[in-house]
């Protein structure tokens, strides 16, 4: 017999008889728990279901097969993040990490979640970690189950460090002296964000570490023992995440400004004119996006310069705002990962097999799928895209 079938075995007898007598007593108190589950079970059933829905626009067996990937990462994100945290007893969780990507992740990032409310108060612990920018949002309820926006940011500009790193701040819905984030009414969770520019990116890196804690203040008893309503209470939290996150991206005409629907060519980086109305959106950030449609015998070259500011980077996503693999390959570049050109400017070059020229981003070989780019704080205007679609051939033939 080995350990594990001793420990169930363990007075076994004795332990059914007693569990048996409690749920007779409790009149079947397991019911609430067994039908949110039952419902978050059918929720993903209708979420895998829905992605045939022309709306997703998949073109293939291989896009379905990426959306139940995506469907597994959100349900994943949804059961660890909103199941068991809770606004009286949060805990800091990574948002999104090499097995768990959505919302448009960022290999040189670190982020973290967790619920909140305007009821309680809040102490924040934690270090920069020599990150070059940390900032803390504050989602805001939604009808659909995820956010329903940004309510209020604190960014490291607003809030003060002391020599090593070390911060405290209070988040709550009364101004506090000293570093405070403003929890408004509708108030659901907080969002962290702490991002690097390195020559490896930080999401890969399995050793680094944002020291990150929160704690309710004010007299809150321990957490009681779980019971069938706290269960099914996580359970139905986490479903409504999910029914959030998992839906069908934007029409051409709802998308912001930054946002272009013609292949290979970047919009110009512009501020948006109402990006708190965006859930999980950075406020500091100025983005562009579009998609890529490129041949297996072709490459997209991207022209342009760095602007002043905090943070640059550009990143490929799947249809499902993905990031592809950036552990084993260079799907992204920031500045400090950018070959620069004699006068400044950079030349970077999007394509499925090596060019042999600096500056590739690997596509894994997709002929289509997202060009990402962010431009933190910026301190001056950013110089249009010049973008051309040429033969990786004749890329490898000058290297």
């Amino acid at each position: 017999m080995d350990r594990r079938d001793f420990l169930l075995g363990l007075g076994s007898t004795t332990l059914l008889a007693t569990a048996r007598s409690a749920n007779a007593q409790e009149n079947g108190a397991d019911s609430e728990s067994g039908a949110a589950l039952a419902a978050l079970r059918q929720t993903i059933a209708e979420l895998e279901a829905g992605l045939t829905d022309p709306a997703w626009r998949l073109m293939g067996a291989r896009d379905l097969a990426e959306g139940r990937r995506f469907l597994t990462h959100a349900t994943q994100h949804a059961l660890q993040a909103w199941a068991e945290p809770e606004p009286e007893y949060p805990a800091f969780v990574r948002f999104v990490t090499p097995e768990k990507k959505l919302l448009g992740d960022n290999p040189d990032a670190i982020y973290y979640t967790t619920p909140v409310s305007a009821e309680h108060e809040y102490r924040i612990r934690g270090n920069l970690a020599d990150a070059t920018y940390t900032s803390f949002s504050v989602e805001t309820q939604s009808k659909a189950g995820a956010s329903g926006g940004v309510g209020a940011t604190l960014n490291d500009t607003e809030f003060t460090a002391d020599a090593n790193g070390n911060y405290e701040i209070t988040a709550s819905a009364k101004k506090k002296t000293g570093n405070w984030l403003r929890l408004p009414p509708d108030a659901v969770s907080i969002s962290t964000r702490h991002y690097y520019e390195r020559d490896k990116s930080v999401a890969a890196d399995r050793l680094h570490h944002v020291p990150l804690m929160i704690e309710t203040l004010g007299d809150v008893p321990p957490r009681p023992a779980p019971t069938d309503a706290s269960i099914a209470a996580g359970l139905r939290r986490a479903n409504a995440f999910l029914k959030g996150i998992v839906v069908p991206p934007n029409r051409p005409d709802d998308a912001p400004r930054w946002v272009s629907t013609t292949p290979n060519q970047l919009p110009q980086p512009i501020p948006d004119d109402d990006q708190t109305g965006i859930g999980y959106a950075a406020k500091d950030n100025i983005y562009s996006m579009c998609p890529f449609v490129l041949k297996p015998d072709q490459a997209l070259v991207i022209e342009g310069r760095y602007p002043k500011c905090r943070f640059s980077n550009v990143v490929l996503w799947n249809r499902f705002m993905q990031t592809l693999d950036y552990e084993t390959r260079q799907v992204s570049l920031n500045r400090k990962q950018t070959k620069l050109e004699p006068d400044g400017s950079y030349r970077i070059v999007v394509a499925g097999t090596d060019p042999g020229v600096p500056n590739w981003i690997d596509t894994e070989g997709r002929f289509v799928g997202t060009i990402f780019w962010r431009f933190l704080l910026p301190e001056e205007d950013i110089e249009p895209f010049k973008t051309s679609v040429v033969s990786t051939a004749s890329l490898r033939a000058k290297a």
